[in-house]
């Protein structure tokens, strides 16, 4: 098939996978992804929640160019996100996110260590996007989804 007839959401995928095929780095992402996504709107919420809001409507947005069903499946896990944040005690969102974030992170680089890649969004940061993208594909395509 012709690179032109292919999806964007298709060639970012593609370029994303190309530093994620070891299996190991593979289900270390599928853990770790999800996580520095919750970190990161527990960060956001500590702020204020309209602004975890926020940043989830955006992402939501820019998922829904790329493709409606991701769309969807995203603002699935970012309500469940949030609403897990909402029953939190307000006092340990931060450690909670905070603490998160860091050991997610930690995930991340040892999964491209064991890869022997670095990590996509070195090269282009909208791979910090792709990357809850990536591990949604994995789901559906388990399921049989299309995306």
């Amino acid at each position: 098939m012709n690179v032109l007839t292919h999806r964007r959401i298709d060639l970012l995928l593609a370029r994303y996978a190309e530093s994620h095929r070891h299996r190991v780095n593979e289900l270390i992402h599928c853990v770790c992804v999800p996580a520095i996504v919750l970190s990161l709107l527990g960060l956001c919420w500590t702020v204020t929640p309209l602004l975890a809001i926020g940043l989830a409507a955006a992402s939501l947005g820019y998922y829904l160019t790329l493709s409606p069903p991701f769309a969807v499946g995203m603002l699935v896990m970012a309500g469940a996100m949030l609403l897990i944040l909402s029953s939190l005690p307000a006092g340990t969102v931060l450690p909670f996110s905070a603490a998160i974030f860091v050991v997610g992170w930690i995930g991340q680089f040892i999964g491209h260590k064991i890869e022997g890649k670095k990590p996509s969004f070195f090269e282009d940061l909208r791979f910090l996007l792709i990357g809850p993208l990536f591990v949604l594909s994995l789901l559906y395509r388990r399921f049989h989804i299309r995306y």
